[in-house]
């Protein structure tokens, strides 16, 4: 069994030759700019051996194929598709979001214009498609999961980016926008590395599960590090509060009927853009509402239940107990890396 450090490390590994290749391909005013987001290339095009993120999602789907018998050459077709897709993500998030770092360097739309990163993402989205379509194991089923998933991240960010401006939003719509936005991409790498290693239809529907629950553990922590986590860590400075953003945290504190959530909500019913200064109180409001405790708790239910699914399915005891230690480091591998 590898530790979860020692499986990132060898997905990276497997996975960075992939991702140069799939560059080589693009047009050569884009070969720069999408190499320059996934650290394999400098801003002007030269291999580089930058930060290219933990390569979460690719393990994930490495690890889901050798669970069910596979092999990582079978897995690697799934594994580039997902971070091809998986980075899109970003690139456009940031733009969203108004993000001018990823990663510890400036995000790519501050140095190629945002017109330039739009196309750039768009590239990586269809790129996914291509290396799924191309494979004879996954041009089907493989293109409608990945397909399927990325539709419903874009209507979770959607949602995300809506949920500000509903002064009634419920946790339980937070939670569908979090599953949506986070979850359905963790499931679907989890999905495609079984279907890539010929699995049955139980074992891949028990590791779409296990991706599911994980995935929307890793929304929870990535939720709590906006709030209370380290910028300098994160590699992101915008706190979720400073956004206005109804994180999961946030929602459940708003979903009181204490003192604590009254005065939390006001804050957020204002209409006024929350000042800097404001944002160690909302903090405290949302801990004393229990919107942490609560938070931290889900994530360990998530855990749990996805780690009970593997204990319960038939597949290589050697992969599921390196799932399981993946699933381990989703309190350091969050803020959507």
């Amino acid at each position: 069994m590898a530790d979860g450090p020692a499986v990132l490390a060898r997905t990276r590994a497997l996975l960075t030759p992939a991702l140069r290749e799939a560059v080589s391909g693009l047009c050569p005013d884009l070969r720069p700019v999408v190499g320059y987001h996934l650290g394999t290339h400098d801003r002007d095009g030269a291999p580089a051996e930058d930060d290219g993120g933990k390569a979460f999602r690719p393990a994930l789907v490495l690890l889901a194929c050798q669970a069910v018998g596979g092999t990582a050459a079978q897995a690697l077709p799934a594994a580039l598709a997902v971070e091809l897709a998986h980075n899109a993500s970003l690139i456009h998030d940031d733009i969203i979001d108004g993000d001018c770092t990823r990663r510890g360097r400036p995000a790519v739309w501050t140095m190629f214009g945002v017109p330039t990163a739009i196309l750039a993402g768009n590239a990586l989205f269809f790129m996914a498609v291509q290396v799924l379509a191309e494979s004879s194991a996954l041009a089907g089923r493989g293109v409608t999961v990945l397909t399927t998933a990325v539709q419903q991240l874009i209507e979770g960010e959607l949602a995300d980016l809506l949920l500000p401006s509903k002064d009634g939003a419920a946790l339980a719509e937070t939670q569908d926008m979090a599953a949506a936005k986070t979850a359905a991409l963790v499931s679907a790498a989890c999905a495609l590395g079984a279907i890539a290693g010929g699995g049955q239809d139980d074992q891949v529907e028990g590791l779409r599960r296990f991706g599911q629950h994980l995935g929307e553990a890793f929304q929870l922590m990535d939720d709590l590090q906006g709030i209370w986590g380290d910028p300098t860590m994160t590699g992101k400075p915008t706190s979720d509060l400073a956004a206005g953003k109804k994180s999961l945290p946030v929602a459940f504190a708003l979903s009181g009927d204490g003192p604590c959530s009254a005065e939390l909500a006001a804050l957020y019913a204002s209409g006024r853009t929350l000042s800097h200064e404001q944002l160690p109180r909302i903090a405290d409001l949302v801990e004393a509402a229990g919107g942490r405790a609560w938070a931290l708790a889900e994530t360990e239910r998530h855990i749990r239940q996805a780690r009970s699914l593997l204990e319960n399915g038939a597949y290589a005891p050697a992969a599921a107990a390196s799932l399981v230690a993946l699933g381990g480091l989703i309190g350091t591998t969050s803020r959507r890396t």
